[in-house]
């Protein structure tokens, strides 16, 4: 099978950097059955950011605003899925290159079953270069 590249919306909250806060923003999504595709979590400042895309955006901002969290505007990444083999996303990489889009951020994993998933992202004014680059309409 071969990579499957998309645009997908995401959503940000910040909070405090503490033990279980990560735990209550996925604990608050599980409890309204919000599916993510993708969870990145890094520091920020004094306290963290959780990068959070969802299956269903509307449901992600139904549920936030339930729950009392401060989401960002919506901003766009791109998920990568496929077969896992060596250097799996090069491919994609040289694209973007070729196309002089710099990837400003990567998460990739395997999924198991000979899979793997990767979120990346692209500044937003490099979002119609990279979708030309990599065959998205």
């Amino acid at each position: 099978m071969a990579e499957r590249v998309r645009i997908v919306d995401y959503y940000y909250v910040t909070s405090d950097d503490r033990p279980g806060e990560g735990a209550g923003v996925l604990s608050a999504l599980k409890s309204a059955r919000v599916n993510l595709l993708a969870v990145h979590a890094f520091p920020e400042g004094e306290g963290i950011q959780v990068d959070l895309v969802p299956s269903n955006p509307e449901a992600l901002v139904k549920a936030a605003r339930k729950a009392k969290f401060k989401l960002s505007r919506k901003k766009k990444a791109f998920l990568v899925t496929g077969d896992d083999k060596v250097g799996a996303l090069v491919p994609i990489l040289n694209q973007l290159a070729e196309a002089n889009v710099n990837v400003t951020a990567l998460t990739a994993l395997t999924g198991g079953s000979k899979r793997f998933g990767a979120i990346l992202w692209v500044n937003p004014r490099d979002m119609g270069r990279a979708s030309r680059a990599l065959g998205i309409k």
